[in-house]
């Protein structure tokens, strides 16, 4: 028996409604610049040097995953946990993390140049001698964050060694009571 004009009509449809619903994401795709891991659970994944410039993991979890060295320029990470990533030297170049809950995440020497943490959560994490210029960080909570030689949003101050939570000026950084707030 073959199906009436309307039931292939509706198989189609709803053929098209799977494939354009979120859960359709390539969650399971390699990683690649501009993939789409939008809502994925990616947690402890081993990306390290990773070009996923451009990619979508807006609210994926990707905690305890290794992103050491990983270009992730402009990639769009909306409310995306990496809680425990591993993130040093990693490139995050205009990334949006507006949301993102980076706690206990490293991010040594990580380049986050014109990088939107508006929100995020930087509890505990180690930002020592990343580049934070022209970061966004209106209500990030940086609470007992290491910013230690981080290159501070001005591009011109280095925060001095033991820096906690916010970025102290190193004694030939200047007058003031040293401290440099986002």
């Amino acid at each position: 028996m073959r199906p009436s004009g309307s039931r292939v009509g509706c198989l189609v449809l709803a053929g098209l409604l799977l494939a354009a619903s979120p859960a359709a994401a390539g969650c399971t795709d390699s990683a690649a610049p501009g993939v789409e891991w939008r809502r994925c659970a990616l947690d402890g994944a081993e990306l390290r040097g990773a070009d996923l410039s451009k990619a979508d993991i807006r609210d994926s979890s990707l905690k305890r995953a290794d992103l050491s060295g990983a270009k992730l320029d402009g990639v769009e990470a909306r409310r995306v946990k990496l809680v425990q990533a591993r993130l040093g030297k990693a490139s995050l170049v205009g990334a949006s993390l507006v949301e993102a809950d980076l706690t206990y995440a490293d991010l040594a020497g990580a380049s986050l140049h014109d990088a939107n943490l508006a929100r995020a959560h930087l509890y505990e994490s180690s930002l020592r001698g990343a580049d934070l210029t022209g970061a966004i960080l209106d209500g990030a909570d940086l609470l007992h964050a290491d910013l230690s030689g981080a290159l501070w949003t001005d591009g011109k101050t280095r925060c001095a060694e033991g820096s906690k939570g916010q970025c102290e000026r190193s004694p030939a950084g200047g007058a003031g009571d040293g401290k440099v707030s986002g």
